[in-house]
């Protein structure tokens, strides 16, 4: 696996695909800059090295070139995390921008406009890939968010690089974590698999159950499981036709020797709301008119349990509708226990959208050992998928 460590930057031009699809408010200003600062590590090694950096990165979901979504609405944010002027040009193939190219010196950092303002992006365009790889002498992919793409800037520009390729720090770190949890992992291994669906997460299951000792579902897919055993969960969240599979996978985890570990007591509320009337219910004992919404104290000291036993722990989807104040424990109590696994040596990895926007809001980012950047693009890789964007560098 080829990292920055594998070249000398010195007077060389590298061509960094970075994931700057950062959330914008009304203003246009920049609302969470975790994507740029995970970006961060990669620009300034080539920098150290009297390198220099050209930027390439998609923002949002634009038709064809709309202001909205220019990344000239990042530079300044971008400049203040980087601590180094970043330059713009308002495209990102053709003549203008050769020429900022050319003009660029070691030192410098220049952001190209938003890839997919051109529908070759998307579309894994060939000569389109070529137009960008002209660019660069050294191609950089730093994008884990983006790698389960096979889109021009992500996969298909790899080809042009023969040897002088390779994965920059944030998405080196990302393959190294996933991994580390698949194949390299300290025993005993607990992946926690929460959110609403079993639907999203039945690839996931049946990938790591040969990989894992404990298995936590919670939150609104651990209904279909209750229900699919007989329980009544009154108005909870349910996926009936996925109860057949919930049984078959209890079924192989206890022939592969998983411990699947399930709330045994929920919060019910009887309004999604909250300021709802909310009661402390067996999981299996919930009436009509009440939903579970979050994991019961029981529950909670059961999975502290479990984790801090455990030497690995895979936390993909939050226990509850952690989004409203009074559903929130389940997680913050979950998050808890994972940092105290995680100070007593385990190791941590948080992935998936829910989960990471989860550990940031209560402050738990810094407490876990790794939290990952690409929702979809981890969960690919936890079904055991291969990504193009990775592949691309591999080859």
């Amino acid at each position: 696996m080829k990292t920055l460590k594998d070249f000398n930057f010195k007077n060389k031009k590298a061509l960094i695909r970075v994931d700057f699809n950062v959330p914008l408010n009304d203003k246009l200003e920049v609302t969470d800059a975790t994507r740029i600062q995970a970006a961060k590590s990669t620009i300034i090694d080539v920098l150290e090295q009297e390198g220099s950096c050209i930027l390439m990165s998609h923002l949002g979901r634009p038709k064809g070139f709309q202001d909205a979504f220019s990344l000239r609405h990042i530079v300044e944010k971008a400049t203040d995390i980087l601590g180094v002027k970043v330059k713009f040009v308002a495209d990102c193939v053709g003549d203008k921008v050769e020429e900022a190219v050319a003009n660029l010196e070691s030192g410098e950092v220049l952001l190209l406009e938003n890839l997919r303002f051109y529908e070759e992006e998307k579309k894994g365009d060939v000569a389109f890939a070529e137009k960008l790889s002209k660019l660069g002498d050294v191609y950089v992919n730093d994008a884990f968010g983006t790698a389960h793409r096979a889109h021009a800037s992500t996969t298909i520009i790899a080809q042009f690089f023969a040897e002088n390729k390779c994965f920059g720090n944030l998405l080196a770190r990302e393959i190294e974590s996933i991994d580390k949890v698949l194949n390299n992992s300290e025993r005993p291994v607990l992946a926690i698999l929460g959110g609403a669906k079993v639907s999203s997460k039945i690839t996931v299951i049946e990938n790591i159950l040969d990989k894992v000792d404990h298995l936590i579902i919670g939150g609104g897919m651990s209904f279909t499981f209750i229900k699919a055993q007989g329980g009544k969960i009154g108005n909870s969240i349910c996926e009936d036709d996925k109860m057949d599979l919930a049984l078959d996978i209890l079924k192989q985890a206890k022939e592969k020797g998983v411990e699947v570990h399930i709330p045994i007591d929920v919060i019910a509320a009887d309004d999604f709301s909250n300021d709802a009337n909310t009661q402390t219910l067996d999981i299996n004992a919930i009436p009509d008119g009440w939903e579970g919404v979050d994991a019961g104290p029981k529950s909670r000291e059961n999975f502290d349990a479990v984790a801090n036993k455990c030497k690995t722990i895979l936390w993909n989807g939050p226990l509850g509708v952690f989004e409203m104040e009074s559903f929130a424990g389940g997680t913050i109590a979950l998050g808890n226990s994972i940092d105290k696994a995680t100070k007593n040596g385990a190791f941590s990895l948080v992935g998936g959208g829910d989960s990471v926007a989860a550990v940031k809001q209560f402050g738990f980012a810094e407490k876990v050992s790794y939290v990952s950047t690409g929702g979809g693009a981890m969960l690919e890789m936890l079904e055991g998928k291969n990504l193009p964007g990775i592949e691309a560098i591999l080859k």
